[in-house]
């Protein structure tokens, strides 16, 4: 029933903040929030997460972690919500064809981590036969046969497989205790997915313009909200990843940590881009005082079982909502009210903390539906950071490409469901978040 009020009241803030789409559609001024940008942040959110998925299978089957089932559960999960996705365009036909490829690149990617764990070469090259050729070839056909032939099979292939090596440079890197490149791949192959889920919905928005209202995906507001699901989504994969593994005192927590600096390192040179050098100093000062550190305390004082210490830190965090969402009510001048720019941080540091207790409790099933919520969150965070942005700055984001790009991938003048923008976004909210505001990177 709590969680029940806090969504109830999360979704009317939300409705008060943002306009619906359709009210967008028909704003005169620019706007973050379109059929097609909506298309573009859902398709961003599964692909982002499946990468985050798929590298830690495989680095927590090789370590023979307790919770490795209950990644492998939400990384079949995620698969799920792609197939639906699928289904949403292709029907159900198409979405059984895609499960049944795909179903192999879920079971492979742990299984490749296992061979690999017990010295089975044989196994091992099996498994990359399967996730670097077969894998992206089989989908790269369908994908291609699906779009009639206007999404090149060799093209689809060759993305797909350059995906797969993203994963499995960061587990081999893992494996040979190179953790800065383990982290280094780990944000190449994040990013990548932004880059492919561009090109992807570009593709079908081409497909498909009426019904998505003659929207692009590629306007410089589309861009700016993208830009800003990619830093407040990472943030909290790292985050979350950072607690864990330092709960566990693991040999490669410093370089998780040497990751999240190399994150807000972009988070500031995104928001000088935007308000200039002396907010991004402001910015960077608001995020490491009660903000990093505070999380780091969160971890040692679990370690000690040290209830003050762990309440105190709390506070601090809470410090950090406070302090932030005033920087970020400051920064776009009201446009997004105050009130809701700390509630929203709030709720994040929350998502994270949740996480990281049902971690510390051994309850795996629900850290990472924990975590599915808050990297969704994130996303919802994105889209009304942007819309603020764009909102006090129309002149800077009121031009559109002349003509839809072209997205490298192909397109196609077969005509979809007029429901298809419906379904991507109702998969985006299903999936977990709501309202929006940003916090990290």
């Amino acid at each position: 029933m709590k969680l029940l009020k806090k969504v109830f009241a999360l979704t009317m803030t939300l409705l008060l903040l943002v306009p619906s789409v359709s009210m967008a559609q028909t704003n005169s001024g620019p706007t973050a929030k379109t059929p097609a940008a909506d298309l573009r942040a859902t398709l961003s959110q599964l692909l982002s997460n499946h990468f985050v998925y798929q590298t830690i299978s495989m680095t927590k089957t090789y370590d023979g972690a307790e919770d490795v089932e209950a990644v492998n559960e939400a990384l079949e999960r995620n698969a799920n919500d792609l197939t639906k996705a699928i289904e949403s365009i292709y029907g159900k036909e198409g979405a059984q064809q895609f499960e049944k490829i795909f179903d192999s690149q879920y079971e492979n990617t742990p299984g490749l981590a296992e061979a690999v764990k017990n010295g089975d070469k044989e196994a091992a090259e099996q498994a990359k036969q399967q996730l670097n050729q077969e894998f992206p070839k089989e989908l790269g056909n369908f994908l291609s046969e699906a779009t009639g032939g206007n999404l090149p099979a060799d093209t689809a292939e060759k993305v797909l497989r350059a995906h797969e090596q993203d994963v499995q440079d960061v587990f081999n890197a893992y494996v040979e205790g190179d953790y800065k490149k383990a982290y280094q791949s780990f944000r190449t192959g994040f990013d990548r997915m932004f880059d492919i889920s561009k090109a992807l919905s570009g593709a079908i928005v081409t497909q498909n313009k009426e019904q998505f209202n003659h929207t692009m995906v590629d306007t410089k507001a589309a861009d700016l909200r993208s830009t800003l699901n990619q830093l407040a989504s990472e943030h909290f994969a790292l985050a979350t990843l950072e607690m864990q593994k330092g709960y566990d005192q693991a040999e490669d927590y410093d370089f998780v940590t040497w990751a999240e600096d190399q994150q807000t390192d972009d988070f500031k040179a995104a928001i000088e881009s935007i308000y200039g050098a002396e907010a991004a100093d402001q910015f960077e000062k608001v995020w490491q005082k009660d903000h990093i550190a505070a999380q780091s305390r969160v971890v040692a004082a679990t370690l000690q079982d040290n209830g003050d210490e762990r309440k105190q830190a709390e506070e601090r965090l809470k410090d950090f909502s406070q302090e932030f969402g005033m920087f970020l009510s400051q920064a776009t001048e009201g446009k997004l009210p105050e009130d809701a720019a700390k509630e929203t941080v709030w709720m994040h540091e929350e998502d994270v903390l949740m996480t990281f207790d049902h971690y510390v409790n051994g309850d795996y099933t629900s850290t990472y539906e924990s975590f599915d919520k808050g990297f969704a969150f994130m996303y919802n965070v994105g889209e009304t950071l942007s819309e603020a942005i764009v909102k006090q700055m129309p002149d800077t984001y009121k031009m559109m490409p002349s003509e839809m790009p072209d997205t490298g991938l192909g397109t196609s003048e077969q005509t979809g469901s007029t429901w298809i923008w419906v379904t991507f976004l109702s998969l985006a909210l299903l999936s977990g978040g709501v309202l929006a505001t940003r916090k990290r990177a």
